[in-house]
C-alpha cells in the first residue's frame, strides 16, 4: 500500500481570521481562527488578514436599525479590523475586505476607486480592487485589498468577469449563492494572497539597516 503524502504547508506567512474548515489550514502552517483569536498575533511573519466584515458592509446599518443591540452596531467588531490593519503594517502582508467596506474610511484608508491596478497611498502602502471571479469564484465578488511591504506589490489578475451567480439578491437574472459558497475563497486567490504576503518581506526595516 502506498503511503499518503503529507501536504507541505507554507511557513512563510501567517493567516489571520480563518475558517478552520476552510482551505487555509491545508495551505499554511500558521493559521488563526476564532478560538485562537487573531487579535493576539504578535509576529514575526507577514500576514494574510481576513477580519470579519459583517458589521462593516452597508447592510449592517439596515440590520442595526431593524434589530438594535450593541452586537449589531456597525463597526463594533471587537477591534478585529484595527488589529488586522496594525499587524499588516507592522509585519507586512495584505488585508482583504469586501469592496465598499466602511472600515476603509473609518481607518483612513484610500478608496481604490474605479482604477484598475494598485494605487499607492503611502511610502510602503498600496490599495486595489480585485474581482474574485478572475480567480474562479462563481460571483464577481468585488474585493478591496490593503498591502504593506518593503517592496511594491505583485500584480493581480485584473480581469473583471461578471460571474454566473451573485452574492445577495440584486440581479434577477443570476442565481444567489448560499452564504457558505459566497464566503468561500477560491484556491487560486488564496495562493496568490499567500504569495503577495510573502513577497512583502515584512514591513519593518531590517536591523542591519540601522533601525
Amino acid at each position: 500500500m502506498n503511503a499518503v503524502a503529507t501536504p507541505v504547508l507554507d511557513r512563510r506567512v501567517s493567516v489571520l481570521y480563518v475558517d478552520p474548515t476552510g482551505l487555509y489550514p491545508e495551505l499554511v502552517a500558521d493559521t488563526w481562527d476564532a478560538d485562537r483569536d487573531a487579535r493576539n498575533y504578535d509576529g514575526p511573519l507577514p500576514v494574510v488578514a481576513h477580519p470579519p466584515c459583517q458589521l462593516w458592509v452597508n447592510l449592517a446599518h439596515v440590520n442595526y436599525k431593524r434589530y438594535g443591540g450593541g452586537h449589531n452596531r456597525p463597526g463594533n467588531d471587537g477591534g478585529c479590523f484595527a488589529s488586522a490593519l496594525y499587524n499588516v503594517r507592522r509585519w507586512g502582508g495584505v488585508l482583504e475586505h469586501p469592496a465598499d467596506s466602511r472600515a476603509w474610511a473609518a481607518h483612513g484608508l484610500m478608496d481604490p476607486g474605479e482604477t484598475i491596478g494598485w494605487r499607492q497611498m503611502g511610502l510602503c502602502e498600496w490599495v486595489c480592487e480585485v474581482w474574485q471571479s478572475a480567480y474562479g469564484h462563481p460571483a464577481r465578488k468585488r474585493t478591496w485589498l490593503f498591502y504593506c511591504g518593503r517592496v511594491p506589490p505583485i500584480e493581480a489578475r485584473w480581469e473583471r468577469p461578471p460571474g454566473t451567480h451573485q452574492v445577495g439578491w440584486f440581479d434577477r437574472n443570476k442565481p444567489t449563492l448560499s452564504k457558505k459558497d459566497a464566503s468561500r475563497t477560491p484556491t487560486d486567490f488564496a495562493r496568490w494572497l499567500i504569495e503577495l504576503a510573502a513577497h512583502s518581506t515584512g514591513a519593518q526595516p531590517k536591523k542591519s539597516e540601522g533601525t
